[in-house]
């Protein structure tokens, strides 16, 4: 069961991680370009070495580049930062990834409900096969 608790610990360790990233981004980070992150996940290797820490953003899609750009650029001051606040044996490299989940699931969301609102509206000209039809009350 060694496996399973390692795995476990690599995750407690993750959220840790997240949280204390996500306090030290919004308290102690004064670049501009950052501005409002939510970091959604980290995931840490095996061996502790590195850390994906996938974010989201209140900023355009325009300005993705500049947040990346602010982030990875702090990435060192916020692993010297994250090592001071918790115990691990090695603080691990920070990689910073965009995660488009939440974009997703906002088009997503849009997408179904201009379905919806489309299949609302009954009849449509350009889709014959969606016509009234009198005879039979169920195809309506």
């Amino acid at each position: 069961m060694a496996g399973s608790r390692s795995f476990s610990r690599r995750e407690r360790v993750a959220e840790q991680i997240r949280r204390e990233l996500a306090d030290l981004i919004h308290s102690e980070l004064r670049d501009p370009r950052v501005g409002m992150v939510s970091l959604t996940e980290v995931a840490v290797s095996a061996d502790y070495a590195h850390a994906k820490v996938y974010f989201s953003s209140l900023a355009g899609s325009d300005q993705l580049d500049s947040v990346l750009a602010g982030l990875e650029h702090a990435a060192g001051f916020l692993r010297t930062e994250l090592g001071k606040r918790i115990s691990i044996h090695m603080t691990p490299q920070l990689h910073f990834i965009f995660d488009q989940s939440l974009e997703r699931g906002a088009q997503l969301s849009r997408l179904i409900s201009e379905a919806a609102a489309i299949s609302d509206h009954g009849e449509h000209p350009e889709h014959p096969e969606q016509t009234h039809h009198p005879e039979h009350p169920e195809r309506s």
